[in-house]
């Protein structure tokens, strides 16, 4: 890095937490698990951490820590792995039967039902030691399952499937079962306001409750108060309020109506920092800090209970044979040797994708390829006329697989984008789909030339123009609203797929999509693993890389110029001094967030634009947290004040505003202010954007500054990255790489961290996750040679 404009250096403040979200307010804005994921509604959950920041799971300075944020609040972050049983009553590979699974037909079964009582039985002699895990191992080779001829994955019913991030609509309305007629509603949240008004709890919270409860909502809390839990943005302590209101000194802290719903709301919570599922250790830890006076009794009773469910995951290389204990009587027949496992606990919503997405990822590497598919000459020809040596060896490995791993960073993505030209030229349907609008406005520009990364080099490919809708959003191609559509059996209609910005698919929006692919299907599934991980649940990317079940294709085109410089070093954990002619790096040291502040508005103002050449409008301001003295909120107030002063009269917003508009958890779309009348805020999102008044409280803030989450999959031509003292915490080597990289000719760094921010590339690492994914996978199919 070189210094260019600089101050006296010293170490600022950085963004603090609001806290989470509870009745009555904001809980967040960047999809970071109360930030952008609205979990909230009372302050924010933090900026875009480990999913308990912004919806995205990974950076944050307001809830910076997931570790510490599990501490303060009883949210589980993780636990020490542990052996266990699989329990009775459970399908080979540690899965429930799906009669016991809650929404099956056994769903809501009380402590009562034999199946329940042998379940919880067999965790408890597991974990006595009065039986071996190997008693109940049993896990013979599961078959790939076939694609069902239906677009989507089944769900819980009334669950939406989650739209990809990069739609600018906001996702259908739904509730548990069908959504309630107008009137009924109405008159069920009548009935709810009396029952919140009773218990001393925000009759505000009507509307919420029976969208979340159904049409006996006002029976259910009545009866059970702590199912307040299930509404988003409510907190244990709100809802312990409600139930001693309504239940007086019934109302004790071990009732098992509460330890049962804070269970579900622990991994609710977990689900928010990017677990897929928890280690028991994790999951009793977090209900002791919840005051709950047996944890292990209260997990058990909800397992029992049917509101979570027990898998079982052995702990072995994927595809190595199982080791056989000799007879006692020298004969070839002996017992299979005890193998290791983990025992983990998770909801069913997330067992289900994980599942349905390793199957479907089988179904795709398994698959033979359909009548009429180019034969190996056609494809080694495509390969040769490549723009690139990487890119010819992609193309060579989807003529050779139906499922390839691409990692490589933004020069990369050329090398999909030939893949999709070469199979356009053969005949082939073929679509590229990124996280963003501006990912797929950037894969239509390498499309349209050619597949070259350069556009002053590029000429004019031999294959003729790419197809219109080539180059979609996940989300867009998911709601049918872009790219080819579906097939008379609800599949998409392709023959081969390529998705980039892979790392931020998380495990529900990867299974719809899997879910969705005909049988015969390429596959190519590309990205950078250097960023932060995706907003949602799981770890998809991460997880297919490590299994190793496919053939990965790793980029040799470097990203040019000081900046892909910088950026390189940084994915390998080298904060390197980079030569900067054309001040294409910048570092501004400041002392305190009121001189970062100043420095930032004096940069995207003037100093930019000057020296540089880049309007403001095209400059993105990325810090680490939403609160603090040099946090979005803070300078998005300087900015305005600056670049578009006005008096807010659209709900805090004029005209010409630079906004991020949040349609649902995990996608933030950049925008601008367009105007507003009776029916909301109207937008201008790279297509119009109408958003209703009463949600733009919640979904829409101002955009100068951001967050890393808000900003992946987007590139800006200059970027300033502001990093205060306090923001240390946050500091990780995925976000400052993802931060940085979000620079396309220049970068300006507003350096308040001192020596931490080379401490944190070289120390860094990205918080991990517990998922079943990695494991799924392993199972299904041995590892690529």
């Amino acid at each position: 890095m070189s210094a260019g404009d600089a101050s006296s250096p010293a170490e600022g403040d950085a963004p603090g937490g609001d806290g989470p979200g509870g009745p009555g307010g904001d809980g967040g804005h960047d999809g970071h698990g109360g930030d952008d994921a609205h979990r909230g509604n009372s302050g924010d959950d933090g900026d875009d951490g480990r999913r308990g920041d912004d919806g995205h799971p990974g950076d944050s300075a307001d809830s910076a820590d997931s570790d510490r944020e599990a501490a303060g609040r009883g949210g589980p972050s993780g636990g020490s792995r542990g052996d266990g049983a699989e329990p009775a009553g459970t399908e080979p590979g540690g899965k429930q039967p799906a009669g016991k699974r809650p929404g099956g037909a056994a769903a809501g079964a009380r402590p009562g039902s034999s199946a329940a009582e042998a379940l919880a039985a067999a965790v408890r002699a597991v974990e006595s030691g009065e039986r071996s895990a190997a008693s109940f191992f049993n896990e013979p080779a599961r078959p790939a399952a076939p694609r069902r001829t239906v677009p989507e994955p089944s769900r819980e019913p009334g669950r939406p499937v989650p739209a990809g991030p990069g739609s600018a609509g906001p996702p259908p309305e739904v509730t548990p079962g069908a959504r309630l007629p107008a009137a009924e509603r109405t008159a069920q949240s009548a009935t709810v306001r009396e029952v919140l008004a009773a218990g001393g709890a925000p009759e505000s919270l009507a509307d919420a409750v029976v969208d979340t409860l159904g049409e006996r909502a006002a029976q259910a809390v009545r009866e059970d108060p702590w199912q307040l839990l299930s509404v988003p943005g409510v907190l244990p302590e709100q809802a312990d309020g409600f139930a001693r209101a309504l239940l007086g000194p019934e109302a004790g802290p071990g009732d098992e109506r509460r330890t049962t719903a804070l269970t579900g709301w622990l991994l609710e919570r977990a689900a928010l920092h990017g677990h897929t599922a928890l280690e028991p250790s994790a999951l009793t830890a977090a209900l002791a800090q919840q005051s709950v006076p047996d944890p292990e009794e209260a997990l058990h009773a909800a397992i029992a209970d049917g509101g979570v469910l027990v898998f079982q995951d052995a702990l072995e290389t994927p595809g190595a044979p199982r080791p056989a204990v000799p007879a006692a009587d020298g004969g070839e027949d002996g017992e299979e040797e005890e193998r290791p496992v983990r025992v983990l606990i998770g909801l069913d919503r997330y067992a289900l994708a994980e599942e349905s997405l390793a199957d479907g990822l089988a179904r795709v590497l398994n698959a033979a390829a359909p009548d009429g598919f180019p034969d190996a000459a056609d494809w080694r020809a495509q390969a040769e006329a490549a723009p690139s040596p990487s890119a010819a060896e992609l193309i060579r490995a989807v003529a050779a697989g139906s499922l390839v791993a691409h990692t490589g960073g933004e020069a990369a993505r050329a090398e999909p984008a030939a893949v999709v030209r070469a199979a356009g030229a053969l005949g082939l349907r073929a679509c590229a789909a990124t996280h963003t609008r501006d990912g797929a406005r950037r894969i239509a520009a390498l499309l349209a030339r050619g597949g070259e990364a350069d556009a002053a080099s590029a000429q004019p490919a031999s294959g003729g123009v790419p197809p219109e809708g080539s180059a979609v959003t996940v989300g867009g191609l998911l709601s049918g609203r872009e790219g080819p559509g579906r097939d008379a059996e609800g599949a998409l209609a392709l023959d081969v797929l390529v998705v980039l910005d892979a790392p931020q698919l998380d495990v529900e929006t990867a299974a719809a999509l899997v879910e969705s692919l005909p049988d015969g299907v390429r596959l190519v599934l590309s990205g950078d693993p250097g960023v932060l991980d995706p907003a949602g649940p799981g770890r998809v990317f991460a997880d297919l890389l490590a299994a190793r079940i496919c053939p990965r294709v790793a980029s040799r085109t470097p990203d040019p110029g000081p900046v892909g410089e910088l950026v390189s070093g940084i994915g390998i954990g080298e904060l390197n001094q980079v030569e900067a002619p054309d001040k294409e790096i910048v570092i501004v040291p400041v002392g305190d967030p009121a001189e970062a502040v100043h420095r930032t508005v004096q940069l995207v103002a003037d100093s930019v634009p000057r020296a540089i050449g880049v309007p403001p409008e095209q400059t993105q301001v990325i810090t680490p947290g939403h609160g603090g003295a040099a946090g979005t909120r803070t300078l998005n107030a300087a900015l305005k004040e600056r670049l578009n002063p006005g008096p807010g009269r659209f709900g805090g917003f004029d005209p010409g505003d630079r906004v991020v508009y949040v349609p649902a958890p995990g996608r933030a779309v950049p925008g601008t202010v367009v105007s507003a009348d009776a029916e909301g805020l109207r937008l201008d999102c790279g297509e119009p954007v109408l958003v209703p008044r009463d949600r733009v409280g919640d979904a829409v803030r101002h955009g100068w500054a951001v967050t890393a989450h808000q900003a992946v999959g987007t590139r800006w031509p200059a970027v300033v990255a502001v990093l205060p003292g306090d923001a240390v915490p946050a500091l990780t080597r995925d976000w400052v790489y993802t931060a940085f990289g979000r620079a396309d000719r220049h970068l300006s760094v507003v350096q308040g961290a001192g020596d931490a921010l080379p401490r944190a590339v070289a120390e860094g690492l990205p918080r991990e996750r517990t998922t079943r994914l990695r494991t799924l996978l392993g199972a299904l199919t041995p590892p690529a040679a």
